[in-house]
């Protein structure tokens, strides 16, 4: 009976909107059921009021947060059109995502299965534990209704033990709602038996709640011991802007999943977060987890209301090219990882693994030293996870968006705190106030002018822009450093070094590892500049021996090397599709750098670094 009264006042809320409404467009309205969650499936009707004349419905090709295409499309089927008495219309399919029908002016519903297993940021996953909701993966749409106002039901909550934890507004009996589908696309929905934990804080006089809803095997005191140390990392971000955004309903929540099968991911929405992380559990891994959290937390101001115009609205259709990545993304990424050092989640010897990251892909890619960050952000089309299968050469020619801007970020504050007496802090709430704030979306002459406000030094401005963002030149940041008593040395020095041959984890760009039923060691990687690159070996080949020894796996041929100096030079037998062949690789120092506390080195630190150093990384909470 309980089931029954719920959907009983489901549908009499469903018909008080349409009727409140009848001045205004009619809801879409979506009601999600799950009679076979054991094999990730979902059933779904869509019933679309008024619908006349020839109607389009389709699935998505992009997602808010991503940046490149997916097929959508290819999860959902036993796609049907019927009226409300249950006749069938017909639905012809004019392209893999898209379906139209004609209609008469009268409601019509649309019915389709949807798979979904696969649990991240982007996509959709249902079993048993949950249903795990990015919209764009679940929910087709109607082409052309795109300010409607959207009604969305949740069966089966009961059957499997579930909640619902969304930003999608909460309008009693059972009933969620979305005022627009831009709306509801940023809207990421999890149903499980989460545990949650909130809490308000000061908004310069105005309460906004902070929720986290974590669905994981843990108990509910590890959830609110995590809860607390996600309230450091909150306000010293709120401490960065001098105020947090005022979220639509009040709140913000962050949605975690946390299981060793998860595809790690993090995506930003406008009042929550969708991240998904794997691990066992979250008891024991905070430190581990919490990086996403300030990452993403910081995209509430950055990307979902400091917002590039290139991404606004946002195209569900095809990806949206953006130049502004760097800034959106990279930015985000230097503040993601610093403020956990303000926070006292990091000491400052872990966040110089942090800073030589970024000063390494900045320094010491191909692609940093041949293309702004303007280009690379405009690959992100490609780069996001977007959907190919074919190798490419990324290695070669692109840096990502997010390292490059970070250390764009990086050298920017410590100029700033040096040359100004100012900080990246003082730029970003300027760019708060006048484009974020007030959702005026941003083009990057307006990033280069609220530099100039802010130093009062528009010849700076412009001298930043030109160098470092249209161009490819590099700041000095062993000098910048230095300001803050960091050494930035040569990671390796003295040492031979032959360039890297795979990529982490013995894996190629698909994701999947790159095996031999041969012995020997396949080339997964072969990059500009390194001495294997000089040597002539490439991906595809394989190494058989080096140095006159056989080399069997990655260890063997790194052990070779470990005991050799730079200008040795090493001969390596290799074969691929034209046979078997001989080359010499001569040996250099590897150009990567690390970063260390100038105590750490020996030297000195002087009262001014260490000023320099606590101003910069200290917290900021008062």
């Amino acid at each position: 009976m309980k089931k029954f009264y719920l959907l009983a006042a489901a549908l009499l809320f469903a018909a008080a909107s349409f009727a409140q409404d009848d001045t205004k467009q009619k809801p879409l309205f979506y009601s999600i059921s799950f009679p076979n969650a054991a094999h990730h499936e979902a059933e779904i009707v869509l019933t679309i009021p008024d619908a006349s004349g020839t109607v389009r419905v389709r699935m998505s090709r992009s997602s808010a947060g991503r940046y490149a295409t997916h097929e959508f499309g290819k999860n959902i089927y036993n796609v049907k059109a019927t009226d409300v008495d249950g006749n069938a219309i017909e639905l012809k399919q004019v392209e893999g995502d898209v379906f139209e029908f004609l209609a008469h002016k009268e409601a019509v519903k649309i019915s389709y299965t949807l798979f979904a297993n696969w649990t991240d940021g982007t996509y959709a996953s249902v079993d048993p534990s949950h249903a795990h909701l990015n919209m764009p993966a679940a929910f087709m749409w109607v082409v052309g209704q795109d300010k409607r106002p959207i009604r969305f039901q949740f069966n089966d909550l009961d059957k499997y033990g579930w909640r619902v934890a969304t930003q999608l507004k909460n309008e009693g009996a059972g009933i969620y709602s979305a005022p627009n589908m831009q709306y509801m696309m940023d809207s990421p929905t999890e149903l499980s038996a989460y545990k949650a934990s909130s809490w308000d804080v000061d908004n310069n006089g105005k309460k906004e709640k902070i929720s986290v809803a974590i669905h994981s095997d843990d108990d509910q005191s590890v959830i609110d011991a995590f809860a607390k140390q996600i309230q450091r990392m909150v306000l010293e971000e709120k401490a960065v802007f001098g105020e947090l955004p005022a979220y639509d309903y009040g709140e913000y929540t962050f949605l975690d999943d946390v299981y060793p099968t998860n595809s790690g991911d993090g995506m930003e929405h406008r009042n929550s977060t969708c991240i998904v992380h794997p691990a066992e559990k979250v008891g024991g891994n905070e430190l581990r987890l919490i990086g996403t959290y300030s990452h993403e937390y910081f995209h509430s101001w950055n990307v979902k209301r400091i917002r590039p115009k290139s991404l606004e609205p946002f195209n569900f259709e095809h990806a949206d090219m953006s130049s502004e990545l760097w800034f959106a993304e990279g930015f985000t990424q230097y503040y993601g990882e610093m403020v956990l050092v303000r926070a006292g989640f990091h000491n400052v010897d872990d966040y110089g693994h942090t800073l030589a990251g970024l000063v390494n892909q900045i320094l010491n890619t191909p692609g940093a030293a041949k293309y702004p960050a303007t280009q690379m952000s405009r690959y992100s089309v490609f780069a996001d996870a977007g959907v190919s299968i074919d190798p490419n050469n990324q290695a070669n020619m692109f840096t990502s968006y997010y390292t490059y801007g970070g250390a764009i970020a990086l050298a920017l504050d410590l100029r700033l705190r040096s040359e100004f007496n100012l900080t990246l802090d003082d730029y970003m709430r300027t760019v708060w106030l006048d484009r974020g704030k007030v959702m005026k979306p941003y083009i990057i002459p307006d990033l280069q002018s609220d530099l100039a406000k802010v130093t009062k030094n528009p010849k700076f401005a412009a001298d930043f822009f030109n160098k470092y963002i249209y161009g490819i030149e590099k700041n000095d940041y062993a000098a910048l450093l230095a300001k803050a008593g960091l050494l930035l040395r040569k990671a390796a020095p003295g040492k031979g070094w032959a360039g890297p041959l795979s990529y982490n984890r013995n894996r190629g760009r698909s994701g999947e590892a790159r095996t031999t039923d041969e012995a020997g060691l396949p080339v997964q990687v072969s990059i500009i500049g390194t001495p294997v690159y000089k040597a002539g070996l490439d991906v595809g080949d394989i190494i058989l021996k080096a140095d006159g020894k056989e080399v069997k796996n990655a260890q063997a041929f790194t052990d070779i090397i470990s005991a050799k100096n730079p200008g040795d030079k090493i001969v390596v037998n290799y074969k691929n599709r034209t046979g078997e062949h001989e080359t010499t690789i001569t040996l250099e120092e590897s150009p990567y750098f690390e970063v260390v506390t100038f105590e750490k080195a020996g030297k000195e630190l002087t009262k001014e670094q260490t000023d320099f150093r606590n101003n910069w990384l200290s917290t900021k909470v008062k």
